[in-house]
């Protein structure tokens, strides 16, 4: 996995903008209407080109696929795994439940009276044992259309990155029925889901690209399946998806995957979010080179300070959110790169251990878009300024590289700048105090 040595790297979370038409091409597959294979496979493709060139031209560092080829960010597995049937009685946002003028502004924007949606809260149950496509075809026609547009682009990112599902998203979207004869408990259906997404794990980092674990169970599905339970059971059951995900990343180096971790991606008001503290420990003992963190938006900004307490252990990568995806609010490079000198702060100095990234994917599921597609890679460009004026700004304090490999010279440069600092601050103080007459 690349570092920020030599400058602040840039990325985002994965999924970005699909054309209308593949949009509407993979709502009506999701929703059992028959589609042209072909056609589809044509979108798909014509899609991921589309995608590539945009990314290096808005300065992207650190790319992907898109998620083109995926209906939702988890809910693609519906089409990799067998073992479904029913529909799953998901709970539903707390934040419509308290806040019903703004779940009738969501329910406006998600969609019109009749028009085919994207599933979400109406996915499938695990009815039986799941089992991956034994041959693996939709995995490796996805990256093969990858692999096929990064050799025709004359560009190059630094790295290349793809996601996949973690067990605990996908055993929380997909429920467990309770009469399941091959899983008796939610443990076992977690650890069985870890076994198949073992293939594509695998499949993925074979491919020469980093695995990004998409992980927001781990924070957001306290407001969701754990809404009306102590916070004690949610963080028993996020152990068990971590450690679920360890035994599937197993044969994996930890540097070649990277965990992505949110409070889920919509414009409401969070209220019943979890607190980052709490599930750090847990977040931590993931056997992953990266943590990717959402903290730009207006309900996480504070989480620095939490990660300031309990950093990532050592030689794990930071990927804070420094753009926030549920506004069309364009940030303006210098908040970019004050954001990135706070987390380079973060990690004691370490410029080379923070990656700069977005809170969230820019259209998770398809259809399902809050930032306008032109404002993405607007962002997106936002991102790469702001990532270059706050690297320029580290190199003049002698922190453009790791304290372990940061000469003496570099060292005495950054404490002299403190001291000087310091004393311009005092004697700024001593000129603005006012004279005391001296007794006689």
């Amino acid at each position: 996995m690349k570092t920020s040595e030599g400058r602040i790297l840039t990325t985002h979370a994965g999924s970005l903008p699909r054309t209308d038409k593949l949009a509407k091409l993979l709502i009506e597959r999701d929703n059992d209407v028959p589609v042209d294979d072909d056609e589809m496979r044509r979108e798909v493709e014509r899609a991921i080109d589309w995608l590539v060139a945009k990314q290096l031209e808005s300065g992207v560092d650190i790319g992907s696929d898109g998620e083109a080829a995926r209906v939702g960010f988890q809910t693609y597995v519906s089409l990799r795994l067998s073992g479904w049937g029913g529909v799953s009685p998901r709970k539903g946002m707390t934040d419509i439940a308290k806040f019903p003028k703004y779940g009738e502004i969501l329910s406006k924007r998600l969609g019109r009276p009749g028009e085919l949606t994207a599933k979400l809260f109406n996915c499938f149950q695990c009815q039986h044992a799941v089992h991956y496509q034994p041959d693996l075809a939709d995995a490796k026609m996805e990256l093969r259309f990858f692999a096929e547009t990064l050799k025709r682009n004359s560009k190059k990112f630094a790295e290349t990155f793809v996601t996949a599902a973690s067990p605990g998203i996908i055993t929380t979207t997909f429920l467990r029925d309770e009469n399941n004869p091959d899983y008796k408990t939610d443990k076992d259906y977690v650890y069985g889901v870890a076994k198949e997404m073992k293939k594509e794990y695998d499949y993925i980092v074979s491919q020469g690209h980093i695995l990004q674990i998409d992980a927001p169970d781990l924070a957001m599905e306290r407001a969701f399946m754990f809404q009306d339970e102590p916070l004690r059971n949610f963080l028993d059951r996020i152990k068990i998806h971590v450690d679920a995900l360890n035994l599937a990343l197993a044969d994996i180096p930890p540097e070649k995957v990277r965990l992505h971790v949110c409070f889920g991606n919509w414009d409401g008001p969070h209220i019943d979010d979890v607190e980052l503290g709490p599930l750090l420990p847990i977040i931590y003992k993931a056997k992953v080179g990266a943590i990717s963190i959402a903290c730009a938006n207006p309900r996480h900004q504070h989480d620095w300070k939490t990660l300031k307490k309990n950093p990532p252990p050592r030689g794990m990568i930071l990927i804070p959110g420094v753009i926030d995806v549920t506004t069309n609010y364009l940030e303006h490079p210098e908040v970019v790169a004050d954001r990135i000198e706070l987390f380079v702060d973060v990690m004691g100095g370490d410029r080379s251990r923070v990656i700069a990234g977005t809170d969230c994917g820019f259209s998770t599921v398809a259809g399902y878009m809050m930032v306008a597609e032109d404002v993405v890679w607007a962002k997106l460009r936002a991102l790469a300024d702001g990532a270059s004026i706050a690297g320029r700004r580290l190199r003049r304090v002698g922190v453009s590289r790791s304290p372990a490999k940061r000469s003496p010279v570099a060292k005495g440069k950054q404490a002299a700048a403190h001291k000087g600092r310091r004393r311009s601050a005092k004697a700024a103080s001593h000129k603005s105090a006012p004279r005391r007459k001296m007794k006689r």
